[in-house]
Parts: C-alpha cells; structure tokens; sequence
C-alpha cells in the first residue's frame, strides 16, 4: 500500500510533509519533539495532526497486516483464486477483510457443517447455481437420501441443503456489505425500560429515534442503561426492504430452484446475518459515540490543565468534611508545604470562634494571600466559613473553590506516599487541592485523566484508546509548557518526551544527591539518559538557574549556535536576553529579511520565528496569556438565584449536549447547547472551553432537585 498518498490524501497534506512525518517517527521521534522542532521538515503540523496521522498509519499497517494473513489462510486451504485476492487487496478496512474471510474461518459445529458431513454440499450448491436445465429441488434431493448417514427422506436432503445455502447467503461479503450500509442509513434503536424501578434513565424507558441521527451521549447513556440491567434496546429496520437485499443478490428468478433459494435467503437473513449485523451497527455506533466522547474530554483536558496558575502566593487549602473536619494545608509560593492541621468550622461540631482562631494565626504566620477549597462534602458550609472569615479580617484574602476529582486516588496513591510520607491520607489530599490552584498542570499531571472528571461517560471508553488519548493531551500540555528540571516532580518528568519513568526518577536521584542541575548540559550525565533520549527532552526542560539563559527558554540545545548568531547579528548580547532588553529584535530582522537571516543562520524561517518568541520572553509561560481564574471573596446560595439574573461564571465542562458553568454558587448550572450562542452550533466547543469566562444569564432554578439552567444568549 502507498501508505504516503493515502495519507496526504486522507488529511488534505502535502506528500512530502507525510513522508518526513512518518520517517521521523519511525526513526523514534516523540511527537511533541517533531511539532516543536522538525517544522520545517513536515511544515509546521502540530500535535494533534501528527497525533492522528500515526494512529491512521499504525490502523493501516494493522490493515495490510491483517491483509497478508487472511491471504496465507485462504491460500493454505488451496482455495485463493485471483478474484478473492483482488478482492482483498481492495479492502479498505478490517471489516470488510473480515467479511472476506467469513466463509474460510474455521467454524463451530453449525447446521450447515452437519449438513455438509451428511454429504449435501453437492445439492446445496447444485440448487444454490439455480440454472434453468436442473430438475425440482425435492427430486434431486433424493439422490441423497442415505439413512446411514442420517439423511432419512429426501425433504430431510433438501432441508439440510437450504442450511448450507443460508450459511453461503450469510458468509457472502457483499450481501454484508450492502445490508451494514442499509442498517447504517435506516435503521431505528427502540428503547424500553427492563424493570418496573425509577432511574436515571428514565427518558429512555419509551423511546426512539433513527440510529444515523442519534447523538453520541444518547448512544452512551442506552448502552450504560442496558449494561446496568434498566434498558431493553433493540435495533430493527424495514425486514421487507432489507430481505429484497439479499433476495436481489442471491435469488435468480424464473428457475425452479428459485423458491428454494428464496426460502433459504430468508432463513439466513433472519437467522444469521440480521442478528449479526444489529450487534455490528451498534458497536460501530457506541464506537463512533466512544470516539466523539474521547476527543470532548481530550479536549476539556487540555483546556483544564492549560489553565493559568496562580503564582508568587503562599495558600492555604481547605479539604472540606463534617464527622472528620476539615483538613488544612499551608503551602509558600512554590509548593513547599508550611503547615498542616485540621479544624471543626462544619456540623455536626461547628466550633466555629476555634476555627476562626486556628487559621487566623496561621494566615498572620505564614502571610497566606488566598484560599483554595475542595468542592467535595461540605464544601459549601466551608465556603459560607471561609467568606465569612475574609470579611473578619478584612485584609484583602479571596478564595476559590477548586474541583478536587481525582485528590482521593492522589492521596493514596504510592506516589504521594513517596512524597509526603510524614502525612495522613487526608493531609496529603489538602496539599494537592493547594497546589492545583498554584499549578493545576503540575499537580494533576499526577492522577490518572480518567479521575480528574471534565468528560463524560469516560468509564465507559476502550480503555487503551482512552489511555492513549489523554496521555497524548498531558504529554503536549506539559511539553508546550516546559518543565522546570530543578522542580519537577518524577511523575511530571515522566510527561517529558523522551523520558521514561526510570530516567525520571534518575533525574530526581542525580539531583538529591548532587544538588541542582546548573545547566542542561548536566543532563548527559544522567544514567541512562542517552543521546537520543537528551535530543528529545532537551528543549522541554527549563534551567532557570543556569548562567546560560537559553537553558530557560524553549531554544533547543542543537540551536543555541543560530540563537547566538542572531542575537550578535542584530546587535544584542546575552544578557540582553536575560534583561529583556531586545526591544527591536524582530523589528531588525524583518529589515534584514526573515528568509536571509534564516539562511544565514542555517534554519528554517520557522524555527527563526521560534528562537524569536523565546528570546523576548525566556522563561516564559503560556498559560500566562491566558485569562485569570476568578478569585472570590463573598459566597451565593442557590436560593438567592432569581431568573433573570446576570452572573460571571466559569465553564468546568463541556459536554456534547452543552456546558456547566460554576457561578459561585457551589452547584454548576447547565447552558444547554441551544443557550450557548444566538446562530447554530453542532457542539459546544465550537464557542466554549474548559476555563472561559463567562457571562450567563439566570433561566430557571430548582433548589430541591439542585437544577440552574443558564444561558449566554443577551437579552433582546
């Protein structure tokens, strides 16, 4: 197979960029090191292109491998002829490669195979030719009557030979072919409820709706309403239209075989190819919905993680209970844990004046500046606390209610174990609802994806392909971010491309032992950390310490030279860069001419742009340019919302069927996805993500159910 023109057609690229994309990642490539720092050899594709290109060519090479063992089986039972090989060159997916192979699979014992060792496979397919020189089905059939083998009279002949005709008729890849494609476009999922028991699923207990036009969630949610014993679901077309399929490409009329034929066409429709084909339509159609979910929650997750810290402040973290209390953790600017300790402000205790007393003396202590709290249990009577202290003391504190998805695993994890030993479970889960408000990336780079929570039906997803997916969102945040190599945690360094657990935890190791890397040089030093591994991770990793100042930018290592050209070229130095002080440094490119420099410098104008933005800004974030999160000093109830009322909010996540807003009020409201925008929008994301700010408007309120329905539309 060309496997490069399939896939510059496929993804709308030129030849050239496939082919370097795929050689370089045969040649061992990390993806975010090919986006980051081979632009000019695939023109500039990002991630997540690259990202799909080789999951396509992994499924292609799946396919021609697949191809070849099909083709060796049929061919080992000495019957490949050219037309099936042909047929299976042709083959665009496993499916039909399977379909292919149907009839030369090796079987369990059916109806058919006894049929064929009572001897009437010669009948079958004398009836099966349907000439019009051949005699009535029931007489020639009794030339096989042979009560030795089980064959008693010639209507016992004749039935045995329609089972094998119906297996023929079912294993035929074409009838398949047409009648999946049918079902696709036609058929109708019906849903009924299974037991007499209210449940979420209740909507679906009298329901349904074409199966082409059915949205993915709505798919997810029968599939996980049947597996849990509510639902009955079935899946049905028209049987009249579908049996005129097979009947147009199996009976030939006006022979007197021909009823025969049509009798057993029937059988094999009913009997093997419709049930087969129902359990394929909704597989393909859980599997696209699976699909479409994993690429909303890859990209809340990236959004999530994406989200500004808030650095340069000391916390303090309030993991929220009522029987245990709440659970206290100070830490500095930087993570490192000041304090810990637990207070009593919820019911059934309420020492409220103790509380208040206890986390006054630590914020005079510690000079903490903002609180971050758990949204779990008691979260809402600790906001109503903490907002009520704020106005106390009256000292400029805010706070803001963090989601604490996936603290719980964290906490007792052996990760944390390793990293706070001196700590409970509890305490360790306080200092991780710290640390996500000062890094959120940082932090939930430690808790598998699928516990952080901004998906939906995640625990439903193939898990490899889930796996894979998320792991390539945190992979390309924590690359496009940069990973301070004096900081980061083994987990973090995990996420780098190129480095593996064991050199994670090498770096940590080199680092305990002889103190703080001074140059990403140092990194070769490392123990199995190689040079192709250094080539990968280089150019992520951030040396803020380090006396040369490209170590603390995003250059990578195999450039500093051109970097230092430039900076000569345009009449800067160095320590320019580290003072920020190139204040015409693309200015003086562009008089140069961005293709000359480029040349005279021995890049590519896109690396040239890169060194560019790194230079202006070492050490810089991405996520800074970001908007803030909003920090909050007072606390509403759900019983003060009102419609009408106009709220600022902050989307925690988006779903197929629109996004939930958190508006300060400790339950999110929902903005269904014909509330999003005034013009229509097939999905959310196409307005909304994870992090935005927003504007919303109050619609309705259900206190007792805990419903807000909001919308974003402004008021005509």
């Amino acid at each position: 197979m060309d496997y490069i023109s399939v896939l510059a057609e496929r993804f709308s690229l030129r030849p050239f960029q496939v082919e370097n994309a795929v050689r370089l990642l045969d040649d061992g490539n990390t993806i975010p090191f090919i986006a980051r720092y081979r632009k000019e050899a695939t023109g500039s594709l990002d991630d997540q292109t690259l990202r799909e290109l080789a999951e396509r060519l992994e499924y292609m090479r799946s396919l021609e491998k697949r191809k070849q063992e099909v083709r060796e089986a049929i061919e080992a039972q000495g019957k490949l002829t050219d037309e099936l090989a042909a047929a299976i060159d042709k083959a665009a997916t496993l499916t039909e490669v399977e379909d292919i192979y149907r009839p030369f699979r090796p079987k369990r014992r059916t109806r058919a195979s006894v049929a064929k060792e009572k001897g009437l496979g010669p009948l079958a397919l004398e009836i099966l030719r349907q000439s019009r020189d051949t005699g009535w089905p029931i007489d020639m059939a009794a030339q096989f009557v042979d009560p030795e083998k089980g064959v008693d009279s010639p209507e016992d002949a004749l039935n045995g030979a329609k089972d094998i005709i119906a297996e023929v008729i079912s294993d035929n890849a074409n009838i398949r072919k047409r009648l999946r494609d049918f079902y696709t476009a036609n058929a109708i999922v019906t849903a009924s409820k299974a037991k007499d028991e209210d449940s979420v699923y209740r909507q679906y207990y009298d329901y349904s709706e074409s199966l082409s036009r059915m949205a993915g969630h709505r798919v997810l949610a029968i599939d996980r309403g049947e597996r849990e014993g509510f639902l009955k679901v079935s899946v049905s077309v028209e049987p009249a239209a579908a049996l005129q399929i097979v009947y147009n490409m199996s009976v030939i009329e006006g022979s007197k075989s021909t009823e025969c034929v049509r009798e057993a066409a029937e059988d094999a429709y009913f009997r093997l190819i419709s049930p087969s084909i129902e359990r394929e339509v909704r597989g393909m159609s859980t599997e696209a919905a699976s699909e479409a979910a994993i690429k909303v929650f890859s990209t809340n997750l990236h959004h999530l993680l994406m989200q500004p810290p808030i650095k340069g402040k000391v916390v303090l973290a309030l993991d929220p209970a009522y029987r245990t209390g709440c659970k206290v953790a100070v830490v500095d600017e930087t993570g490192v844990v000041l304090d810990t300790g637990v207070v009593y402000p919820t019911p059934p205790h309420n020492r409220i004046e103790e509380a208040e007393k206890t986390l006054t003396a630590m914020i005079k202590k510690y000079r903490v500046e903002v609180f971050s709290i758990g949204n779990g249990t008691a979260s809402k009577e600790t906001e109503i606390f903490t907002a009520n202290l704020i106005k106390k003391l009256d000292t400029g504190l805010s706070y803001m209610v963090v989601s604490e998805a996936g603290a719980s695993v964290y906490s007792a994890s052996k990760l944390a174990a390793q990293e706070f030993p001196q700590y409970d479970v509890s305490l360790r889960s306080a200092v991780s609802i710290a640390r996500r408000l000062q890094d959120p990336l940082a932090e939930l780079v430690k808790i598998d994806p699928k516990a952080i929570g901004v998906g939906q039906y995640q625990h439903d997803m193939p898990k490899k392909q889930l796996d894979e997916a998320l792991g390539g969102v945190v992979e390309d945040c924590v690359n496009t971010v940069g990973v301070d190599l004096n900081t980061a945690s083994p987990m973090l360094l995990t996420r780098v491309a190129g480095i593996n657990s064991a050199v994670a935890n090498n770096i940590v190791t080199y680092r305990d032992k002889n103190g703080r890397f001074s140059s990403r040089d140092e990194l070769k030093k490392v123990p199995k950390l190689g040079p192709k591994a250094f080539e990968q991770c280089a150019g992520f990793l951030r040396v803020p310490e380090s006396e040369n100042v490209l170590d603390n930018t995003g250059v990578h290592p195999e450039s500093y030279n051109a970097a230092k050209q430039l900076v000569q070229l345009c009449g800067y130095t160095l320590r320019d860069v580290k003072n920020h002080k190139l204040f015409s440094l693309r200015q003086r490119v562009e008089e140069y001419g961005m293709e000359e420099v480029a040349k005279s410098l021995d890049i590519g104008v896109p690396t040239l742009n890169d060194i560019i933005n790194e230079l202006l800004q070492p050490g810089r974030d991405p996520r800074d340019q970001l908007p803030k999160p909003v920090l909050r000093t007072d606390i509403m109830d759900i019983n003060d919302l009102r419609p009408g009322m106009e709220l600022t909010g902050t989307v925690r996540n988006v779903a197929d069927f629109g996004a939930f807003v958190d508006i300060g009020v400790h339950q999110d409201g929902l903005v269904h996805i014909s509330e999003i925008a005034n013009r229509f929008i097939r999905h959310p994301s196409e307005v909304l993500k994870v992090g935005d700010i927003v504007k919303v408007r109050v619609l309705s309120v259900e206190p007792e159910k805990k419903r807000i329905s909001l919308s974003m539309k402004p008021v005509s």
